[in-house]
């Protein structure tokens, strides 16, 4: 504890040095670096860069040019150190003006009554709108945004407040406000809404539908792997009066790569040649995918390519080639390049470095990794907050916690500002070693020296907590951080449900499920804590307690798949409530989804043993027709299922031929025949 103190007295003595921004809810004013195709494959995912070629302002979906002469996003860049390769996330080192603050005392307050409102009455709109008409908020300029920003990834609960704030005489929603909607649908996938809100903002502010609105719908579908639909907002943008250029083009080419479709971007930059010129943007975003797939060979054509159309490869290429070899751990390859670079005059920038130490530490060569750091400093290239935190990251990873601490001293003394993810390695060590009172201590740490925790060091201190069994001190953090002002986030709240799960607090991990459930965030991948929550319902035979859960993601206009109906009736059939799965597979056939070949074989077994054929014989013939009407063979149902339903007389004339093969080949269950 005592290096924890004299490491923040140290830090305080440098406060001159640094100024935190005091927007609220989020731990740090992130200043944006201009950049072009995000870096390294390989690196740490805390220690992410930026989207590809944007500056990284505020909001992720924020996209600015990086090749040409655009100047797009530099007004709004306040730190403005050219970067290739990552986009950084920095602290702000210039002090904000009190204005600021006057702003921040104004809205705090409005902000969190709504939110708790909208917490507790989200899924009774009528209700939600009495008390938010009720609550004396005046609905104004800046207070949209700041709701939105708060619900955080709840977007059930931003989109119920900017449906009822639409409605309020006086206002209406700015270019911002729309902007922050879009992005939260587009993040939750409901593309429908999407372009239905484009639809409004056309007919009632045709001046806000831009370029970027179209850019994060792209952006949106790639990251769903929709690649027809990514390019259809190409042809679609000249209807809303918005003609694509080509920035347009590479954001799309750029989202494609960075979300596993570099062989469709390739095939869409070789046909929009003539339409859209290639640019040396374009070129890097396709070498950055290529890189991030692996596939050096295709890499290095691109690089020839370039050259070819009159290009001079810059620090951007180079550092995402580099990124490609240290990936592939051809780090032979890698200083080769380094050598190349400084014959052609192209100095390697900190972020060259960088990349190689990533891939070094990832493979424990932390000597080596050292040597690199020294190489760097010793060519004049200093070394930043994202190098320190690599090999902070890699030093906690194998267990060098002290050497961790040593950096980190050895950062501050440079002058360099520690951020949440230089504490969160060394809290990951600390976790790995079950030592939660040392990241409580360092969380307390961090707080004296102005690094607010996020959302990411909090869920270290709940899941070790839970982990431990102390259910009720991951509760209390659960407090202390929504009372900062952070929203719980997808995984802090699955991080919780399975705590109380461990804990056999069924009651309380219903809650917190129908809480997750209440703000959107239930998906696809988190079914796994669902088919967990229900399963140790039924085991406890809590019967209505599951049905409730399960009722409450039916209300919520969850969409759900053919494999979350399968988790219930499973759960139900496993757990003995026979009738109740072939209730529930009937709602799901109304439902239009089809069951699995498995679970009708599971239901008829079980209505076999139930000898109620007439249940049978309805799920079996809903079955037989969704099959023909989605062209698809009932030979498989009918091996698996159909088979149970036969009569018992055959069964028993089956059994009796298994028990004469026996006798014949000695294999009775006594030992007179063979005596």
């Amino acid at each position: 504890m005592q290096r924890l103190s004299s490491r923040a007295a140290a830090f305080r003595n440098k406060a001159s040095l640094f100024s935190f921004s005091s927007k609220p809810y989020t731990p740090f004013h992130r200043i944006c670096v201009e950049t072009y195709v995000s870096g390294p494959h390989n690196f740490d995912p805390h220690l992410k860069p930026a989207h590809s070629e944007m500056g990284y302002s505020q909001n992720t979906d924020e996209v600015h040019a990086n090749h040409g002469s655009s100047n797009f996003g530099k007004e709004n860049c306040p730190f403005s150190d050219r970067r290739g390769g990552f986009g950084l996330v920095r602290l702000e080192d210039n002090r904000e003006d009190f204005t600021h603050y006057q702003n921040y005392d104004e809205f705090s307050a409005d902000v969190e009554k709504v939110y708790r409102i909208l917490r507790k009455l989200h899924s009774r709109v009528p209700k939600l709108e009495l008390a938010l008409q009720e609550s004396g908020v005046v609905v104004r300029s800046g207070l949209t945004e700041r709701v939105l920003n708060r619900c955080g990834d709840a977007g059930n609960l931003g989109y119920r407040f900017f449906v009822w704030a639409s409605k309020q005489p006086s206002y209406r929603h700015s270019y911002e406000v729309y902007k922050s909607m879009i992005r939260i649908l587009g993040k939750m996938r409901q593309f429908g809404a999407v372009w239905a809100l484009i639809e409004e903002m056309r007919k009632e502010n045709p001046q806000f539908v831009s370029s970027y609105v179209f850019i994060v719908l792209m952006r949106r579908f790639a990251s769903a792997r929709m690649v027809k639909k990514a390019i259809e907002v190409l042809d679609e943008m000249p209807k809303y009066g918005c003609e694509p250029d080509e920035h347009v083009f590479g954001c799309l080419l750029d989202a494609l790569c960075k979300n596993g479709s570099v062989k469709e971007a390739a095939s869409l930059f070789e046909d929009m040649r003539i339409r859209f010129p290639p640019t040396l943007k374009h070129f890097t975003s396709l070498l950055y995918g290529w890189c991030r797939e692996g596939k050096l060979m295709e890499a290095k054509h691109v690089l020839v390519q370039i050259k070819e159309a009159s290009f001079e490869p810059d620090i951007v290429v180079y550092n995402n080639l580099l990124s490609g070899y240290a990936a592939a751990g051809k780090m032979a390859d890698a200083y080769d390049l380094l050598k190349e670079m400084r014959r052609k005059g192209c100095e390697p920038n900190v972020m060259s470095f960088t990349t190689l130490i990533q891939a070094l530490c990832a493979k424990e060569k932390m000597e080596e990794a050292m040597r690199v750091f020294l190489e760097m400093q010793s060519c004049g290239c200093a070394a930043d907050s994202v190098t320190y935190t690599t090999l902070i990251s890699g030093f906690c990873k194998w267990g060098k916690i002290n050497k961790g601490y040593e950096l980190l001293d050895n950062m501050i003394q440079q002058g360099y500002t520690p951020n949440s993810m230089t504490y969160f390695h060394i809290m990951a060590a600390h976790e790995k070693k079950e030592e939660l009172e040392e990241c409580m201590e360092l969380m307390e740490e961090m707080r004296k020296i102005g690094c607010i925790p996020d959302l990411s060091i909090y869920n270290i201190v709940i899941r070790l907590a839970c982990k431990l069994g102390e259910v009720k001190e991951g509760v209390r953090v659960w407090n202390e951080m929504e009372a900062t002002g952070l929203s719980p986030g997808l995984d802090t709240f699955v991080i919780m449900i399975h705590g109380f799960l461990s804990q056999s607090c069924l009651v309380e991990a219903c809650e917190f499920f129908k809480e997750m459930v209440g703000r959107g965030l239930l998906s696809a991948p988190q079914y796994g804590t669902l088919k967990e929550l229900l399963n140790s319902l039924l085991r406890a035979e809590k019967l209505e307690m599951s049905k409730d859960v399960w009722s409450c993601i039916m209300t919520k206009g969850c969409d759900l798949n053919v494999y979350a109906w399968t988790i219930w009736i499973h759960a139900l059939f496993s757990n003995g409530h026979v009738k109740e799965a072939c209730s529930y597979c009937m709602d799901m056939m109304d439902a239009g989804v089809m069951p699995q070949p498995d679970t009708f074989a599971k239901l008829m077994r079980g209505l076999r043993k139930l000898y109620n054929r007439q249940i049978a014989a309805e799920i079996t013939e809903k079955v037989r027709k969704m099959a023909a009407q989605r062209e698809i063979t009932f030979k498989m149902y009918k091996r698996r299922g159909e088979r149970n339903l036969k009569e018992k007389i055959k069964e028993e004339k089956d059994g009796r031929k298994r028990r004469a093969r026996r006798r014949r080949w000695g294999g009775g269950h006594g030992r007179a025949n063979i005596c």
